[in-house]
């Protein structure tokens, strides 16, 4: 039983160190009104989402929001080297949903997004945890 156990924890050991770097909590630039969000970044089948999980004012007080629980990030695909391309970001401030790419470098995640030719820097996200 122990065997069976220690095998067990060590399985899971292996699957959270493998996580991607990616993955966690990211707090958004401040959008056009001076709001900012914190963006959970998760696996979802082979590519990578975000979900709004916290909105905050200007001031750095929480306040609620219709997005909260709203996928931010979809089909991100992780290609090696902090690149992270061919999905989709949303943006509460103008309700558009752009085709985006990121790069991660360290603790910082620049987003970058573009709609019909009309490209948009997203700023560099700071991570949280």
């Amino acid at each position: 039983m122990k065997k069976l156990l220690l095998a067990t924890a060590m399985i899971f050991a292996a699957g959270a160190a493998m996580a991607d770097p990616v993955e966690g909590v990211w707090k958004t630039k401040p959008d056009d009104n001076g709001n900012f969000g914190h963006v959970q970044v998760s696996a979802c089948g082979a590519a990578f989402c975000g979900v709004l999980i916290k909105a905050f004012d200007g001031s750095g007080a929480e306040i609620e929001s219709p997005n909260v629980g709203r996928q931010i990030i979809w089909d991100m695909v992780a290609y090696g080297d902090g690149v992270y391309d061919d999905g989709k970001v949303y943006s509460p401030d103008r309700d558009k949903t752009y085709n985006s790419e990121m790069q991660l470098n360290g603790n910082s995640l620049a987003v970058k997004g573009c709609v019909l030719g009309i490209c948009r820097d997203g700023g560099t996200w700071t991570r949280v945890n």
